[in-house]
């Protein structure tokens, strides 16, 4: 029987007068991997703190290769052997590849920096990972999956015991998502204890040995992998059964497109045209590196096009920057909801209204009374999970909820074209469905909306059609009738594969 490298019992955790674990047990043996599975707000992310010593428990123990252990700091954590590679990227931007690989462990000879030495450990950690990035190239111009192939890289160095990847292959492309389930097997293979939180049932079911589901704070189910169905999970993840639905309806093509695009061209994507009408959820699939995101981008003028022409409402249109897009009634949601979409520090009424600041000042000073008013005006509408009076950080929201406040910010902005760029990215699967709703409810109302994404899901619940990009390239138009997850990753070459 495989021993257990770290054994937690009873962990409780309280934030002010609310207890966010109540008494969680798990194992996470050597050489196994364990994935764990929870709604947003269900305390994984606390949970995982807690064992990277970011978060000190109120109650419970963690052992450490049979002996009780103590954590007073991610430090302490570390030199137990314990790894979190956590959704949000933390790097340097400004430093190289091989830097940020060695960020906090850089090999020193004579009191300097071995720079030599530097690179040749960063090159080895890549290539456990099977894969190559320019050692010297700036983390801050590469693109947000290779960024995340450096955190990953770098809880190789040093003597990991215990990794637990949150939501890792969010931004990693097909090829990189399968080099990392051969990486995943290969450290559980020498005896690596690992942990796999992800809202991707398909991954669990392809990579664990055990599935271990949090709900309110709480042990749901534990279980090997081979004993339990997805609709088991599901339903200990939620309390009750989904019901998987298709909510888009196929469009009527009578009215004239509020968004249109002729030859869009730029150095990710070529000749890109479409037209986008009232009404209507436009589905654009393709994964990493397929031109998706920089297509997106460029819609809501974050990204020059060199070529070809947009039309908003009839009139050509190029976007210098995204306030021009905002002024012609388009609203986007980013890719990157933590670094381009919430103001960290503010509050949900503030984080809502804030492109209507201007709209809902008095006398030049921003009138609190009305912040709340729009909050209250899409609080129940949007099914955001908080205290109406909108007070609360945003921090404090899920993930599927802090989008939530964000789409709501564009519908108070009165955005009748909506561009929104992997919506459902590190949401779960109640917070999925929705969502989804929400985007049915808005089209039925007559919002135009595009959802750029890699998540097959997407397309499938909410698209009334559906274009797949493959290399910068518009390759296939699947209508509403033909959408399915076999079309979509048969017209973009394949999807992940265990």
């Amino acid at each position: 029987m495989t021993a257990d490298f770290l054994a937690v019992r009873g962990i409780r955790k309280s934030f002010g007068q609310i207890e966010v674990l109540h008494g969680v047990d798990l194992d996470l043996p050597a050489g196994t991997i364990t994935a764990l599975l929870g709604e947003n707000g269900a305390g994984k992310s606390t949970f995982v703190r807690i064992l990277a010593g970011d978060h000190m428990p109120d109650g419970g123990t963690i052992s450490v290769d049979g002996a009780v252990a103590s954590f007073r700091g991610v430090g302490d954590a570390r030199a137990a052997g314990i790894r979190l590679i956590a959704q949000e990227i933390a790097d340097a931007p400004t430093l190289s590849v091989a830097e940020n690989i060695l960020l906090g462990a850089w090999p020193t000879r004579a009191g300097l920096v071995d720079y030599r030495s530097m690179r040749e450990l960063a090159r080895q950690a890549l290539e456990m990972l099977g894969t190559e990035l320019p050692l010297e190239a700036k983390v801050a111009s590469l693109r947000l999956g290779e960024r995340q192939i450096i955190e990953i890289a770098r809880s190789t160095i040093g003597a990991s015991k215990c990794i637990i990847f949150d939501e890792a292959t969010a931004a990693l492309s097909d090829a990189e998502a399968r080099k990392l389930f051969q990486l995943i097997r290969r450290l559980a293979g020498r005896g690596v204890a690992i942990l796999y939180i992800t809202h991707r049932l398909d991954e669990v079911f392809a990579l664990a040995d055990r599935v271990c589901v949090l709900r309110d704070g709480r042990v749901s189910l534990d279980s090997a992998a081979g004993d339990v169905t997805q609709d088991q999970v599901i339903e200990a993840m939620v309390g009750r059964a989904v019901a998987y639905a298709r909510h888009a309806v196929p469009p009527s093509t009578d009215a004239p497109p509020v968004l249109k695009a002729t030859g869009l061209g730029s150095a990710s994507f070529s000749d890109v045209s479409f037209a986008l009408r009232p009404g209507e959820i436009l589905g654009v699939y393709g994964k990493v590196g397929s031109g998706v995101q920089e297509l997106s981008s460029s819609l809501v003028g974050a990204r020059a096009f060199d070529e070809g022409t947009l039309y908003v409402e009839g009139s050509p249109r190029h976007f210098r920057h995204p306030a021009d897009a905002i002024a012609a009634g388009i609203g986007h949601l980013s890719a990157d909801r933590a670094a381009d979409g919430l103001l960290r520090t503010m509050t949900l009424a503030e984080n809502l209204s804030a492109p209507s600041w201007g709209r809902l000042a008095r006398r030049g000073f921003v009138n609190r009374r009305k912040l709340r008013q729009a909050y209250c005006r899409w609080h129940r509408t949007l099914h955001i999970k908080a205290a109406a009076s909108g007070e609360q950080l945003i921090t404090e929201l899920s993930g599927g909820n802090q989008q939530k406040v964000l789409l709501g910010r564009w519908l108070e902005a009165g955005s009748k074209i909506l561009v929104l760029s992997e919506p459902t990215r590190g949401v779960d699967v109640g917070a999925r469905q929705e969502i989804y709703r929400v985007l049915a409810g808005l089209a039925a109302k007559g919002h135009a909306i595009v959802v750029a994404t890699s998540d097959y899901e997407d397309i499938t619940a909410v698209a009334s059609r559906a274009l797949v990009m493959v290399r910068g390239r518009m390759v296939a138009e699947i209508p509403y009738e033909r959408i399915s997850t076999e079309a979509l990753t048969e017209a973009a070459g394949g999807g992940v594969h265990a």
